[in-house]
């Protein structure tokens, strides 16, 4: 009676050539990929609205206060005085425009733009379900694995959405050697992340400085 060995669903890792400062991973084929996480951005949407809502709560109130023939609001008079004296080269009105372009442009990159950079999608597996990795946790996995490395004293990892850079310091073994591993070892760190989108791994090696 024979008995076989459960096989895995996942991909088998494969070794990545050592060597060379950057080393790109890509995502196994055959599975779902996940967008970027979209923030709430609650406190822009919610100044927003409240500066439009007054805006327009206050004008409609005057405009329907001067129909029912009452006089307009003395702020609304001395508007139109204002705005009848100024000219379009002003510094008022250049200023004025400015200000309004910047705001509209930033309220527009909020609407358009995902937000919450610091969480990292990862393989969704099932439709239903989505999930995420925060950076600083991503980092700090990939240190881990860049410390056991043989020959690393010491290391340091940043992790980005599209690269992930580890400064090493190594202090009995050849830098290449050095090099070599923990480019592999990183590469399939972030393998095992199972990140939507993996990072391209990018190690620089050195010798800790001499004391004295």
């Amino acid at each position: 009676m024979s008995h076989e060995r459960p096989t895995e669903t996942l991909p088998a890792p494969t070794r990545e050539r050592p060597g060379g400062g950057e080393h790109a991973d890509r995502a196994p084929r055959g599975r779902r990929h996940a967008g970027r996480f979209w923030s709430s951005r609650r406190v822009p949407a919610a100044l927003a609205a409240a500066v439009l809502l007054g805006a327009s709560g206050l004008m409609l109130y005057d405009v329907v206060s001067v129909r029912a023939d009452r006089p307009a609001m003395y702020w609304r008079r001395w508007l139109a005085r204002e705005l009848a004296r100024q000219h379009l080269d002003g510094t008022a009105a250049l200023v004025g425009g400015a200000v309004a372009m910047a705001l509209g442009v930033w309220l527009i990159w909020l609407a358009v733009t995902p937000g919450l950079r610091a969480v990292l999608p990862m393989l969704r597996r099932r439709p239903a379900v989505r999930a995420g990795l925060d950076r600083d946790a991503a980092a700090l996995v990939l240190r881990d694995r860049a410390m056991e490395v043989p020959g690393v004293q010491s290391v340091r990892v940043k992790m980005k959405r599209h690269r992930a850079t580890a400064r090493a310091q190594a202090h009995f073994r050849p830098l290449d050697d050095v090099r070599g591993d923990l480019a592999d070892a990183l590469a399939r760190g972030v393998r095992d992340l199972g990140l939507a989108k993996p990072p391209a791994v990018r190690v620089k090696v050195a010798r800790p400085p001499k004391k004295g």
